[in-house]
């Protein structure tokens, strides 16, 4: 009996020895055949793995660790994201936040990496001027806030609304449409998408082929904003942006558009110019009505002797107000040093011309008595 678990003991024995040498050839083999070296890790570090599990439970990405690193992601809307835009096998940036959990699992985040592809196919839509579908998220002062498709997020100012693209009166929040992005700026975050830019320059140039600059229009206010009027103008059965400027909605000064335009509003003008970048026609509203600077100046004949007001002091001149609602200047050149004047002093002076393109009227100064200095 004794000799029995002797000899088992020797076989025992023997059976380890051969063991072991059958394990150190394995190993061996195989550390020649592979590296089984492993990386260490620190929180904050960045490396490349390959995604070995992705369901909505549990994502996996093997990064040459002792345990496969898990994707920690609480946002259910870039989790969505991962699963949508990823597939097992694709070599995917990580960025470590656990060197090792309880479990013993490094803990890792895409949100990098997925940032860094977001910013790369924003650049790359805007360079190429691709046309995107967008959703209204809000409407805001200004503009609208908008989405794209791909979950590109911006701002759409009022000023680049295509109404005409749309055929939307006024965008609420969810109306679809077409745009393209204007700005980007990855160190503000700052998106800025244009609808009426997503209209090509050759559908632009065809749609206006039969306008014709001086023609008289009918257009619809679709936007009021501070510095002018936005307006639909009819094409046969569809339409195209227009633009009206404040400074060509009357000969007089327009102090609250506001007040005297809201959308929906039929405005007829006059059509003076196609802008081809920012793919709309512009118009003006005074075009069509009588100058009465004009029908004023007929009382202002050159030689006529007038009494007016000094208003302002420039570095131009002296701004004199001869009233009829006309702005007088008397050229700095043509005032005497020997003439002290303020504001408010009355002026005697004589009309010497008419500046047409600034609507004013130049005079000169009668003198007493005609300076040795006076030109």
């Amino acid at each position: 009996m004794a000799k029995s678990i002797q000899s088992s003991e020797f076989r025992v024995q023997n059976s380890k020895k051969t063991t072991k040498s059958s394990k150190s050839t394995s190993m061996a083999e195989l550390m020649a055949s592979q590296n089984t070296s492993f990386v260490t890790l620190h929180k904050g570090d960045i490396l490349e793995g390959k995604i070995t599990k992705l369901t909505s439970g549990e994502i996996l990405v093997d990064i040459n660790a002792k345990a496969e690193a898990v994707v920690l992601e609480k946002d259910k809307k870039i989790l969505r994201n991962i699963l949508d835009s990823f597939k097992v096998g694709d070599t995917v940036s990580i960025q470590i936040l656990n060197s090792e959990s309880d479990l013993g699992h490094p803990v890792v985040s895409l949100r990098r990496f997925l940032n860094n592809r977001l910013w790369s196919k924003i650049t790359q839509l805007q360079k190429d001027k691709t046309v995107v579908n967008a959703t209204v998220n809000e409407i805001i002062k200004g503009g609208l806030l908008v989405t794209t498709d791909d979950g590109i997020s911006g701002f759409l100012p009022n000023s680049q609304i295509s109404f005409a693209a749309s055929n939307d009166e006024s965008p609420t929040g969810g109306t679809h449409m077409k745009a393209i992005i204007l700005e980007a700026d990855r160190n503000t975050g700052k998106i800025i998408f244009s609808q009426s830019q997503s209209v090509t320059s050759e559908d632009f140039m065809k749609s206006t082929k039969r306008l014709k600059v001086g023609e008289r229009i009918k257009t619809t206010v679709t936007n009021v904003t501070p510095y002018g009027l936005f307006v639909s103008v009819p094409i046969e059965e569809s339409s195209i942006d227009g633009f009206i400027h404040i400074s060509e909605i009357s000969w007089g000064k327009v102090m609250d558009i506001a007040s005297e335009y809201s959308s929906g509003d039929t405005v007829e003008a006059q059509i003076a110019g196609f802008d081809q970048e920012a793919r709309r026609v512009n118009l003006s509203v005074k075009k069509l009505m009588t100058d009465p600077f004009e029908e004023k100046m007929k009382n202002y004949p050159v030689d006529k002797k007038v009494t007016g007001k000094v208003r302002e002091m420039r570095p131009i001149g002296i701004s004199v107000d001869i009233g009829d609602g006309i702005e007088a200047l008397i050229k700095k050149e043509k005032i005497p040093p020997t003439m002290s004047l303020a504001v408010g002093d009355s002026i005697d002076a004589v009309v010497s011309d008419v500046d047409v393109k600034r609507r004013r009227v130049i005079l000169t100064p009668i003198l007493k008595e005609k300076p040795l200095t006076y030109r």
